[in-house]
């Protein structure tokens, strides 16, 4: 067994502490990677804080946007060697043998897939640890190439917030003639910007927080939308054929967003608020409009974003901070006191 490190919670309401644990051995088709960065997603505080009745299993070690860099193959791999920069996101393993995992759809595998962490172990030692830690141990079909041209510091966020928002905009053709608008401006919504405005869309935020317009003009936004004001729903009517809501709350109206998208228009949810959206369907009966959800991505789609990432320049904007400061940093995640992710350097574990 390899000894490890981290930072768990080891109850709902604790807070997380220093934690020493055991990953598996490198099997033949396993990578180690010494991890460098870990990336706070606002999954992690409500999986540590079992927010979703998911009944999380503790001692839980969280984390998903994993940034190191690889220091251990095992004898059938093929894919990396010792010293690549590589990534590890919300999936560790999948069945494999369904239909969506054959479809390169991983993250809706019919088993249920892997989670990097909080998940069953096959083999019934526990539970899987995440990356608020200094290794992990991954099979190589689900470990991710990070382009040369990424900082590290800045890719772990990548393997969920980029995903997340990539995935949508790809499947419903976000691009040049399409007016995409993206609700909220935090971790998800930043990246969802700049990777609309990359694909060239013409992209709108939509938010209750006026101080965020310059920062959505720098983030590479063309409007900016003050929500707050009932007016603007009535004005802007209509006018766009994709909508990604990325906030985690259930006292939106939704039918005022509704009402934005145009004849047969998408709004797409990839925030999950702890109770129920009350939605009514009128709004979408009458023009045609859909509602759907979107989760991360398969790993196939995952490096496609990580390539398109390397490609366009498009990094998450962060505030780096040390282990000691995950407690705080997720009081300031709840209070939307980040621009606009938070990523912890692995490096200073005690």
């Amino acid at each position: 067994m390899i000894k490890s490190k981290g930072i768990a919670a080891k109850s709902p309401k604790a807070a997380l502490e220093p934690y020493n644990f055991e990953r598996r051995e490198a099997g033949n088709n396993d990578v180690v990677i010494d991890i460098k960065y870990c990336g706070i997603c606002h999954s992690d505080i409500h999986m540590v804080r079992d927010e979703w009745g998911l009944d999380t299993p503790f001692p839980l070690v969280p984390g998903h946007e994993i940034a190191g860099v690889v220091s251990e193959v095992g004898a059938n791999v093929k894919k990396y060697k010792v010293g690549d920069r590589v990534g590890v996101g919300c999936l560790v393993d999948s069945c494999r043998k369904c239909s969506p995992c054959e479809n390169h759809l991983e993250q809706y595998c019919e088993q249920g897939a892997t989670q990097t962490y909080g998940s069953e172990i096959d083999d019934g030692t526990g539970h899987t640890q995440g990356g608020y830690s200094d290794v992990i141990v991954v099979d190589q079909d689900f470990v991710l190439k990070i382009p040369d041209n990424i900082d590290l510091q800045k890719a772990g966020p990548l393997m969920c917030a980029g995903i997340t928002l990539y995935s949508p905009l790809t499947h419903w053709q976000a691009g040049p003639g399409k007016k995409v608008a993206i609700m909220g401006l935090g971790g998800l919504g930043h990246m969802g910007v700049k990777i609309a405005a990359a694909k060239g869309a013409e992209v709108t935020v939509l938010s209750h927080t006026k101080s965020k317009k310059d920062d959505a003009t720098k983030l590479g936004a063309h409007n900016f939308l003050y929500t707050g004001d009932e007016k603007v729903f009535e004005e802007n009517a209509e006018k766009f054929d994709l909508i990604i809501n990325t906030v985690s709350s259930n006292k939106l109206d939704m039918g005022n967003y509704f009402n934005l998208l145009k004849l047969d228009g998408t709004l797409v949810s990839v925030g999950v608020p702890e109770e129920p959206l009350a939605i009514h369907p009128f709004p979408l009966i009458m023009k045609r409009r859909s509602y759907a959800g979107s989760v991360i991505g398969g790993i196939k789609e995952t490096q496609e974003m990580l390539d398109f990432c390397g490609k366009h320049n498009i990094t998450p904007d962060i505030e780096m901070i040390e282990p000691k400061q995950v407690n705080e940093a997720y009081e300031r995640v709840l209070k939307s006191d980040v621009r606009y992710r938070f990523v912890i350097d692995m490096s200073k574990l005690g």
